[in-house]
């Protein structure tokens, strides 16, 4: 009869050691590449993405980040590409530093382009942002949900700047090609540099100043440390998204599929929130961090937008006549 019990024991034992193990061997930790560190607006909706989908999953489905594009070396444009290919599972990154390998995605950062957010959303809602999802979706990437780095804000530790004049002889870091050209017709001399080399070359230096999101990159990367002054043009705007890798994502189930565009859309949607909230309370905070704030007027930002419509027109024509209009088209029929 003690044996029997014992045998019956050892059975349930190594049962529970097989259910613990099964479910062990099926859990999966899927890898996060984003370009910023670990303090900003995106590394916080990637972690939040974890806890919804891990969550949600029961423990099945984890994501493990990497900020600073470290698995692709610090290299933004490889980082999308490996994605594209399979080879990491998920990326957080901008629409301007995907340019390089798909010149449609300039079309929502073209020069005063918007004049506000409720023209951006008109645009990110609707047809508009399909179009580019599309083209993604083509390059192997299934774009899950959008954020932003927002208005892209200009610093420099040089002087202040309202007007293209101000801008000569300035060495700026840009992010991306189309940005090259915007700086050659206001006359600065661009620099392009992936972001993990930026901060250094801001200290030392080797560039004069940047342009950037406020609540997404200036505040959380602490620009305001190696930078004396910040001009509110509101130039360009940035949107951000997340992405999955096409072939991973066809190797879920619908369920799985599911659980992961919810976790997602909320983690998204709460980095869009907290880093408007951070760039309309950011202006201050600049200000109190002892960063000299230049305010344009509108006479004074035309004057920046026709300096700049020669890059406008040339990246219109990159992008495609078809898309530029549907965004064009959009924002007009927002202002009605």
């Amino acid at each position: 009869m003690k044996q029997h019990t014992f045998l019956k024991s050892i059975c349930v034992t190594s049962a529970t050691v097989g259910l613990v193990f099964s479910a062990s061997v099926s859990a999966e930790t899927l890898r996060l590449s984003h370009n910023t560190g670990d303090s900003t607006t995106w590394h916080e909706a990637a972690e939040l993405f974890n806890e919804l989908l891990n969550e949600a999953s029961g423990g099945e489905l984890s994501v493990r980040t990497f900020p600073n594009s470290q698995l692709a070396g610090g290299d933004q444009m490889r980082q999308f590409e490996m994605v594209g290919r399979g080879a990491i599972d998920l990326v957080m990154t901008s629409a301007i530093n995907v340019t390089p390998l798909i010149p449609e995605m300039a079309v929502f950062s073209l020069p005063y382009l918007y004049d506000g957010y409720d023209q951006v959303d008109a645009t990110m809602n609707g047809e508009p942002v399909t179009l580019l999802e599309d083209i993604m979706d083509e390059r192997g990437v299934k774009v899950l949900a959008w954020g932003e780095s927002g208005f892209r804000e200009l610093t420099n530790s040089k002087r202040p700047i309202r007007s293209p004049e101000d801008m000569r002889g300035l060495n700026m870091r840009v992010a991306g090609p189309m940005y090259v050209d915007v700086m050659n017709a206001l006359g600065a001399n661009p620099q392009q540099m992936q972001w993990v080399e930026t901060i250094s070359a801001l200290q030392q230096g080797v560039v004069d100043g940047q342009e950037n999101g406020i609540g997404a990159v200036i505040i959380p990367q602490r620009i305001y440390e190696v930078q004396d002054y910040i001009t509110l043009w509101h130039y360009s705007y940035d949107p951000i998204f997340l992405g999955i890798s096409k072939q991973r994502w066809e190797s879920f189930d619908a369920e799985t599929q599911e659980m992961i565009q919810q976790a997602a859309d909320e983690a998204m949607a709460h980095q869009l929130a907290i880093t408007r909230e951070n760039t309309a309370d950011g202006i201050d905070f600049l200000r109190e961090q002892g960063m000299e704030i230049t305010e344009l007027t509108q006479d004074e930002i035309d004057v920046f937008r026709q300096a700049t419509a020669p890059a406008f027109d040339m990246w219109a024509e990159k992008v495609g006549p078809e898309i530029v209009s549907t965004f064009v088209e959009t924002i007009e029929s927002s202002k009605q």
